[in-house]
């Protein structure tokens, strides 16, 4: 099951407020590369019929079926890189760049 972090929900919220996109869902969406690697997409959006719909930390998330099988073990944070930047991350075990945690995190 797709995941959000409560750091990523309030940056979620926070953007939908900002943006006048309060009541859209969170639409995902990724595409898996040849190499295994994955780009991922956000944005918000109305839910279509067929969309599979789901909540975490009280955020609506939709995703087209075919984004479920890609995305369905991922978990979204928002963090602080080494740069002193924020950004949404991606913790996808299905994708080549993906690192486990150290044990003792």
């Amino acid at each position: 099951m797709f995941k959000i972090t409560p750091a990523a929900a309030e940056q979620i919220l926070k953007a939908a407020k900002e943006g006048g996109a309060e009541g859209l869902a969170l639409r995902l969406a990724a595409t898996q590369h040849a190499d295994g690697t994955f780009d991922y997409r956000m944005g918000f959006d109305a839910v279509a019929e067929e969309d599979i719909r789901l909540q975490s930390e009280g955020i609506e998330i939709v995703m087209a079926p075919d984004d479920v099988v890609l995305l369905d073990t991922t978990l979204m944070d928002f963090v602080v890189l080494d740069d002193g930047q924020y950004q949404f991350i991606f913790i996808n075990p299905k994708d080549a760049n993906y690192q486990p945690p150290p044990a003792n995190a």
